[in-house]
């Protein structure tokens, strides 16, 4: 596993000999990919944060890499589907999971996976970090966040939240929240995001942590009131609206990541290319505007780093699940 962190210029380097069809370090020679078309895998609908992403690194990725990059939505199960397709799938480095923070709470919520989170998959990079945004319908007349629980608290288990689905990361994010307030209502999970979206902007569902990337336009529009974002601070695209620690819930501050992976025993000079290019894409500076103009930021990071990551990451979303009571049935 390549561990050596990439400076900026080191990164820039790789990229303009991986554009230039150069020689690389000799660790990361390898004839993929070759001829062959490389799937992203997303297990989210298009129009997604976790699809916004990949887009957007796919987009820069694949020239880099002299490969078409295909992405392919395979949606259900709160990302399930989609993950096990990529366990599966031959270890060769043409079929990736770009995946949300999800992916480390499914072992949790589902205990038949036909996979192993951590075992059956080589983490490259996370992607980018995104806040969530709790929206909801204007129609509603909710004043703020202490107000829509106040609404809740006086009529437990009446109102409800949307989801992208069981186990996504708008499902946890609701749920962090939900225990954070101790309130009790009704989880409605959808096929994605822009499903969740069009029934919390009809005043159908009550609210909805939604990735902000994919909640802009309709807050931009007023067809969605954003009360506070999921993370400790605001975010420049929507500075007059508070943090969910502002509101008074800082234990429910959440993080959504993207992030990518590749089945297990891919050759390790694959591993090691992919990761080169990855870093390269995240270092550009029209990818890091791109990436603050949806809301999110570049979250590059060493694979050594990222196992570490995901191991606590697990570890909460577990302990989250059992908190919050959560079951699928």
């Amino acid at each position: 596993m390549h561990n050596t962190p990439f400076t900026r210029r080191q990164s820039l380097q790789w990229a303009a000999a991986l554009a230039a069809g150069t020689a690389l370090p000799s660790f990361a020679q390898s004839e993929w990919p070759k001829d062959k078309a490389v799937t992203f895998i997303v297990p989210f609908t298009a129009g997604s944060g976790t699809d916004v992403i990949a887009r957007t690194v796919a987009e820069k990725l694949g020239p880099l890499l002299g490969a078409q990059i295909v992405i392919d939505n395979k949606t259900g199960a709160g990302g399930t589907v989609g993950a096990a397709l990529v366990a599966k799938a031959p270890a060769d480095g043409y079929t990736m999971l770009v995946h949300s923070s999800g992916h480390v709470v499914n072992p949790a919520l589902y205990p038949k996976l036909s996979y192993d989170t951590l075992k059956d998959f080589d983490g490259i990079s996370p992607l980018a970090s995104l806040p969530n945004v709790i929206v909801v319908s204007p129609s509603k007349g909710y004043k703020d966040v202490a107000d829509l629980v106040a609404k809740a608290k006086a009529q437990p288990g009446v109102l409800n939240y949307a989801s992208a689905g069981n186990g996504s990361a708008t499902h946890m994010n609701a749920e962090k929240f939900r225990v954070a307030a101790g309130v009790q209502a009704q989880h409605v999970p959808y096929r994605g995001t822009p499903e969740a979206l069009t029934e919390t902007a009809s005043g159908r569902i009550d609210w909805f942590f939604a990735p902000l990337v994919s909640a802009l336009p309709l807050i931009q529009s007023g067809r969605l009131q954003a009360l506070a974002v999921s993370t400790a601070q605001r975010s420049p695209l929507l500075p007059n609206v508070p943090s969910i620690s502002e509101a008074g819930f800082a234990s429910a501050a959440y993080t959504f990541w993207v992030g990518l992976f590749v089945t297990a025993k891919t050759p390790k000079p694959i591993v090691q290319k992919l990761h080169a290019g990855v870093m390269s894409v995240l270092a550009m500076p029209d990818v890091k505007e791109r990436l603050e103009k949806l809301g999110a930021a570049a979250m590059p990071m060493q694979q050594d780093a990222f196992e570490k990551y995901l191991d606590a990451e697990t570890l909460a979303a577990a302990q989250l699940v059992k908190a919050a009571g959560i079951r699928i049935e």
